[in-house]
């Protein structure tokens, strides 16, 4: 089935939910609103016509400046056994950042939903391990929002000089031929 058709579908399916269906370059956007998304990925998931039984990837999307819904979550679905795929973005608004975890219908969405609450602040509610996995856990902001500031955060990160004296201490396991530093 065409990812076009497979949108219309979606749409008659959900028809309060789905916003707009998005065509460029051969590949098909679904944009929908947040609130059923559990429900909507599940229907695609487990819909014979769709069998997106795999999720390829999940990423977040800011898009500053936008009066409502400045960001977004994308998911990246792909059907192995009928060899089509989907993309679904789910409108996400500035000021209650959060949507619905779907690793209980991919466990794999498990990192890459910590990744997008990492580097953007979006929320995922349900999600089993809910925290930083790229930066500290004391960090502050979130470096892929586009108001972020260039050059980093006013203050340097207070860990900055002790991560940099454990790196000099690490250097003798140093595996490049070099004698490493004691």
């Amino acid at each position: 089935m065409e990812p076009l058709e497979l949108a219309e579908i979606l749409k008659k399916r959900f028809p309060g939910e789905v916003v707009d269906i998005v065509s460029h370059r051969g590949q098909v956007s679904v944009i929908v609103k947040r609130e059923r998304i559990l429900e909507i990925l599940e229907n695609l998931r487990d819909d014979p016509t769709a069998l997106m039984n795999h999720l390829m990837d999940l990423c977040g999307v800011d898009y500053l400046g936008k009066k409502e819904n400045r960001f977004e979550v994308v998911y990246n679905l792909y059907s192995i056994p009928l060899r089509h795929s989907l993309r679904v973005r789910a409108l996400v608004p500035e000021d209650d950042p959060r949507i619905s975890s779907v690793t209980s219908l991919w466990r794999g969405a498990d990192w890459h939903e910590r990744e997008t609450y990492d580097l953007y602040g979006i929320v995922f509610e349900g999600h089993p391990d809910h925290r930083r996995i790229l930066l500290p856990e004391d960090w502050e902001g979130y470096p892929l929002r586009k108001d972020y500031p260039l050059p980093g955060p006013k203050t340097e990160w207070h860990g900055y000089e002790e991560v940099k004296e454990f790196s000099k201490r690490l250097r003798k396991y140093d595996f490049s031929g070099s004698p490493g530093e004691a």
